[in-house]
């Protein structure tokens, strides 16, 4: 049987994927089991974003992996020391702690932050918000967005939802039994949406009055992506918690829940732990990532790229009235159309062009930091044409 026969077979139902296997990529192009070459656009969806097979990430990886791969979090590693400082230097914060997902960061930051509430006499109640997305987990689609709990109930309680970008909603949800607000600084499960500057400045306004935990989510839009290292810093409002994951590894799974030391001097030993979470091939893939993206200069290229990119898409949006809106910041954009956006997500494929669709009606471009500006404005072409082909 061949792949995808394979994958019907055997594999539980529960991707969408595209109609193509892929074989093989090498920075901002992969290539299909047939030979055939894509323009990737998704990068994994926000993974690989120092784009596929970095000479420095494969040679880390392969190094590490002919030494030491896993002994548990009994032992420390040398890696997991390195990375750890590195996450500290990289994002502003003090103390890390690794896993192996996004998912796993979001339930680390939620424990942390709830940890934290008790023990000054809180409740444990995490304010989410409309239009989230936190991750897979029964307690991480309690915080996200309803149409990702359907059929799963109970569904964990604990998280109240509240509109994004709404001030009068947040000061309106104010109880003692409030621990934490969850947010990510930009949004993306339905449409890109970048949080106002006034709503992250009066949360924490509002969480600092209240002794209230505030948790930005980066886990897609961390990592340079926005055009700074991390996104909170792009809004100079530094929260308490930050949840890493996806391009942390550049493919490796790997996950990272940051917190301040006030925070983590709520947690003792025995608190909380993870089996593979920091193993050293994990922590080696995030340590040599995070140094491609220094060396490179990755956060001010994805902010020229994205700005470059941003544009062109306007344009194209004045003569192509299916392109309703463009937003976004960085390389982190997304062009809203007027129609659903999964059929022409695939058509683009027959322009060997790689986008993923989010919401109903959004084309979502979250290619790697460093692809060629030829390559992005291929991309942003291949909608134009995947539209014509309606």
């Amino acid at each position: 049987m061949n792949p995808t026969e394979l994958d019907q077979q055997y594999y539980l139902p529960v991707f969408n994927r595209y109609p193509i296997t892929l074989a093989k990529g090498k920075g901002s192009r992969l290539w299909d089991t047939d030979g055939e070459e894509y323009i990737d656009m998704l990068a994994g969806i926000a993974v690989t974003s120092v784009g596929h097979c970095h000479l420095k990430i494969v040679e880390a990886i392969q190094q590490q992996a002919g030494q030491l791969m896993h002994v548990s979090n009994l032992l420390l590693t040398e890696p997991q020391a390195q990375l750890t400082q590195k996450l500290a230097q990289f994002s502003g914060m003090d103390r890390i702690f690794l896993s192996n997902s996004g998912a796993e960061a979001v339930e680390g930051a939620v424990k942390i932050a709830r940890k934290y509430a008790h023990k000054h006499g809180r409740g444990g109640t995490i304010i989410t918000f409309e239009g989230a997305f936190h991750g897979r987990t029964l307690a991480t689609t309690a915080a996200g967005s309803s149409k990702y709990q359907e059929g799963y109930d109970p569904i964990p309680a604990g998280f109240t939802k509240i509109p994004y970008n709404d001030i009068d909603a947040l000061e309106n949800a104010y109880s003692d039994d409030v621990a934490a607000v969850l947010v990510e600084p930009v949004q993306w499960a339905e449409g890109i949406k970048v949080a106002q500057l006034e709503f992250l400045q009066a949360a924490r306004q509002w969480c600092d009055e209240h002794n209230i935990v505030l948790i930005f989510d980066e886990i897609q839009c961390g990592v340079a992506r926005t055009g700074k290292p991390m996104a909170y810093q792009l809004f100079g409002v530094k929260p308490d918690v930050i949840t890493m994951a996806k391009a942390l590894g550049s493919g490796f799974p790997i996950g990272a829940t940051l917190c301040i030391q006030k925070i983590a001097d709520a947690l003792n030993k025995g608190d909380h732990g993870s089996t593979f979470g920091g193993n050293p091939l994990a922590c080696a893939a995030a340590l040599a990532t995070l140094e491609v993206i220094e060396e490179e200069n990755l956060a001010q290229q994805a902010n020229i790229s994205g700005a470059r990119l941003m544009g062109y898409l306007c344009e194209l949006a004045v003569e192509n009235p299916s392109i309703t809106t463009v937003s976004g910041v960085g390389l982190m954009i997304g062009a809203k159309l007027n129609q659903s956006a999964r059929p022409v997500a695939e058509r683009m494929l027959n322009h060997n062009v790689i986008a993923g669709a989010v919401g109903k009606d959004t084309i979502r471009f979250v290619p790697a930091l460093n692809t060629p500006w030829e390559d992005l404005k291929k991309g942003a072409d291949a909608l134009v044409a995947a539209l014509a082909d309606s």
